[in-house]
């Protein structure tokens, strides 16, 4: 199989995941009484944590590579460039969750809070993937990749669906 049939199976495992996650945390998370508004914090401390472990690990490679130490760039295709790549991927779907979440959390409320909270556990679980797939061969990141983002994006949909709902 090549490159794109990979990243097309890849993409298509997550977008499975990812309508998993939501149907799932729809149907069978219950949380104990938080109110909306921790929840949504609490939400996003999964994907807080992956993120200080992708930027831990950068400063680690920096702090012990002569060739890194003064923040010269990363040499072409390997480890520490994989790492940072991973690292701005992951901060683009981090800005992108963080834009839709809170309002989807809002409008969703009545679908329960653990809608939200399984995102972040999701995000978490996903981006790791995508970290280890990307550094066994860049065509395995492709699940990681659409198990962060189609979350996300179903998520939109669904909450504007209701929004309209509401409205119309």
């Amino acid at each position: 199989m090549g490159k794109r049939g990979k990243i097309t199976v890849g993409m298509t495992a997550g977008l499975i995941w990812a309508m998993a996650l939501l149907w799932g945390a729809a149907n069978f998370v219950v949380l104990p009484v938080f109110t909306l508004m921790p929840t949504i914090m609490t939400a996003f401390l999964a994907p807080g944590l992956v993120l200080i472990m992708m930027i831990g690990r950068l400063a680690q490679r920096r702090f012990y590579d002569d060739a890194l130490i003064d923040g010269q760039p990363f040499e072409s295709q390997s480890s520490a460039e994989i790492d940072h790549r991973v690292l701005v991927n992951t901060v683009e779907q981090l800005v992108l969750a963080l834009c839709v979440w809170p309002a989807a959390a809002v409008i969703l409320a009545g679908e329960g809070p653990g809608v939200i909270m399984v995102l972040g556990l999701g995000f978490a679980a996903a981006r790791l993937a995508f970290w280890g797939g990307y550094h066994m061969s860049p065509p395995l990141r492709a699940f990681g990749f659409a198990a962060t983002f189609y979350p996300t994006v179903l998520v939109a949909l669904w909450a504007l669906f209701r929004l309209v709902s509401y409205v119309g």
